[in-house]
C-alpha cells in the first residue's frame, strides 16, 4: 500500500523523512541497543534528546532567554484550566471567541474567575476574525486569550489583538511553526503538537519567566503548576518521551527546510493553489472571509450535503484522505500543514476540478 495524501486536522501528516528515520532507529537508537520507547527518561541518551529538541525549537522561533519551553502532557485542552490556575491572580480574564476551542477555553476558565468575552465572530459561524485593534480590555484582566488559528473554521489572526499592555496568551496548536513569530509579543504560546509537529500526546508551552510563580490559585494540583515543570526541566515525572523524540526530529527537519521563513513561503504557495481554485470554482466555495483565511486549514462546501458526502467518499477512493469537515460545520476541510507536500494540494485541486466537471 502506498502512502495517501492525508488532509487530517490532527493527528496529522508528518514528514516522510522523519518517519523513515524513526523507523530505522526503532530497535536500536544510536547504539543503545534499545528503542527510545523503552528508554529511561533519566538516561543520558534521553537527556540529550530533550535538550537538543528544546534548543532547536528555540533556534527556530528565536525564543528569548527569559522564556521557558515546557514539554507537557494533557493536550491543549488541559491548558484551558492550567492557564487560569497559574495566571488568574485577580480572577479576571478577557477572551476573544473565534471558534470552538476558544469557546471551550473560556468556559473552563469560568471555573476559576470572571471571564469577559470581549469580541466574538460567532454571529457569522466564526467565518471571520473580529477587529481587535481597540477592544474593551478589562482594567483588572490578568491576561487576554486567543486561539490564533482556528482549525475547525479555517480562520487565522493576521494581526495580534491590541491588548493594551495586558499579557497575551495564545493557543497556536494548528499554526505552530508554520511561519516566523515574535515570541516577545506573547506571555504564553502553547499548542498540542499533533497537527504540525509530532504525534499526539505532547503539548508545548512557551512561557515568559515572570509568569512562572508559586502564587497560583489555591487547590492547583502540583502537576498543573508551571513552576513544577519549569524547575524540573519538563522531567518532573515521566514525560511523553517518544513524542518529544519525534518533535525533535521535526525541528531538525524544519531547520533543514530553511526554517520558519522558508516554511511560510511554502505554506503560502500551497494555500494559494487551493484558494485560487475555490475562488473561481462553480461548484465549491470557501467559507472564510478572504483576509482572515488560514494557511493551514481550508474549509469548503458545495452547498449540498449529499454532494459533500459523495465528494469525501470519492476523494478517499482517489487516495485523498480525511477531507470530511468537522462535525459541527459539515462540508469539507483540507488541512495542509507543513508536512503536506505541494504535490498533495495539486492532486486535491485536480481531483476537485474533475469532480466539478462530473457533478455540475
Amino acid at each position: 500500500m502506498s502512502r495517501v495524501y492525508n488532509f487530517s486536522a490532527g493527528p496529522a501528516v508528518l514528514p516522510e523523512e522523519v518517519l523513515k528515520e524513526a523507523a530505522a532507529e526503532m530497535l536500536d537508537y544510536k547504539g543503545t541497543g534499545m528503542s527510545v520507547m523503552e528508554m529511561s527518561h533519566r538516561s543520558k541518551a534521553f537527556e540529550e534528546i530533550i535538550t537538543t529538541a528544546e534548543q532547536d525549537i528555540r533556534d527556530l522561533m528565536g525564543i528569548p532567554d527569559n522564556y521557558r519551553v515546557l514539554f507537557l502532557q494533557g493536550g491543549a485542552s488541559q491548558q484551558f484550566a492550567m492557564i487560569p490556575m497559574n495566571l488568574m491572580k485577580n480572577r479576571v480574564a478577557d477572551y476573544i471567541i473565534t471558534g470552538q476551542w476558544a469557546k471551550k477555553a473560556a468556559k473552563e476558565a469560568e471555573k476559576y474567575g470572571k471571564v469577559n468575552r470581549i469580541a466574538s465572530s460567532e454571529d457569522k459561524t466564526f467565518s471571520y476574525i473580529p477587529d481587535c485593534s481597540d477592544l474593551p480590555i478589562s482594567e483588572d484582566a490578568d491576561y487576554v486569550y486567543i486561539c490564533e488559528n482556528n482549525t475547525i473554521y479555517g480562520t487565522k489572526f493576521k494581526e495580534l489583538p491590541n491588548t493594551k499592555g495586558k499579557t497575551l496568551v495564545a493557543d497556536v496548536s494548528s499554526c505552530f511553526l508554520s511561519e516566523p513569530v515574535d515570541v516577545t509579543k506573547y506571555g504564553v504560546i502553547y499548542g498540542g503538537v499533533q497537527k504540525n509537529i509530532g504525534p499526539a500526546g505532547v503539548v508545548i508551552v512557551i512561557i515568559r519567566e515572570d509568569l512562572i510563580t508559586e502564587d497560583v490559585l489555591p487547590g492547583t494540583p502540583t502537576m498543573l503548576t508551571y513552576k513544577t515543570h519549569a524547575d524540573a526541566k519538563s522531567l518532573y515525572n515521566t514525560p511523553p518521551a517518544y513524542g518529544i523524540y519525534i518533535c525533535g526530529k521535526v525541528f531538525k527537519w524544519l531547520k533543514a527546510q530553511g526554517g520558519l521563513a522558508a516554511m511560510k513561503e511554502r505554506n503560502e504557495k500551497k494555500a494559494k493553489v487551493l484558494y485560487d481554485f475555490l475562488d473561481q470554482s462553480r461548484l465549491f466555495k470557501g467559507t472564510v472571509v478572504p483576509k482572515d483565511r488560514s494557511l493551514m486549514n481550508v474549509p469548503f462546501v458545495t452547498g449540498n450535503a449529499d454532494l459533500d458526502a459523495k465528494f469525501v467518499k470519492e476523494a478517499k477512493e482517489a487516495g485523498l484522505e480525511n477531507l470530511k469537515g468537522h462535525r459541527t460545520v459539515g462540508g469539507m476541510r483540507a488541512s495542509i500543514y507543513n508536512a503536506m507536500p505541494y504535490e498533495g494540494v495539486v492532486a486535491l485541486v485536480d481531483f476537485m476540478k474533475k469532480f466539478e466537471e462530473e457533478n455540475l
